[in-house]
């Protein structure tokens, strides 16, 4: 039987694999499609845990959470395809010069 403790499991493998792609990645995108699975992986842990004591607090704040992820893509990704229009990369590296 699937338990509590698998559904944490796996919460805690996606958040730590977008810790590690936000780390060790270059690219703008790569690193904002680990941010939504670090997202993702607490959202995870929110419904498995509201499920288990049986409250609802915890699937009302991921829609909360999922709005919020929402915008936060449309802007995420407005300002990636800006800094593409204007310096040609996405390389997170690179993006630096754009310090006053």
């Amino acid at each position: 039987m699937i338990g509590l403790e698998h559904y944490l499991v796996v919460s805690c493998i996606l958040f730590f694999i977008g810790v590690f792609g936000v780390f060790y990645r270059k690219n703008a995108i790569i690193v904002f499609m680990c941010i939504e699975l670090m997202l993702n992986g607490v959202n995870l842990s929110f419904v498995a845990i509201s499920k288990y004591f049986g409250h609802i607090d915890g699937q009302i704040f991921v829609f909360f959470v999922m709005a919020v992820a929402a915008a936060e893509a449309g802007v995420g990704l407005a300002i990636i395809i800006n800094i593409y229009r204007n310096l040609n990369t996405v390389n997170v590296d690179k993006i630096d010069n754009m310090k006053g």
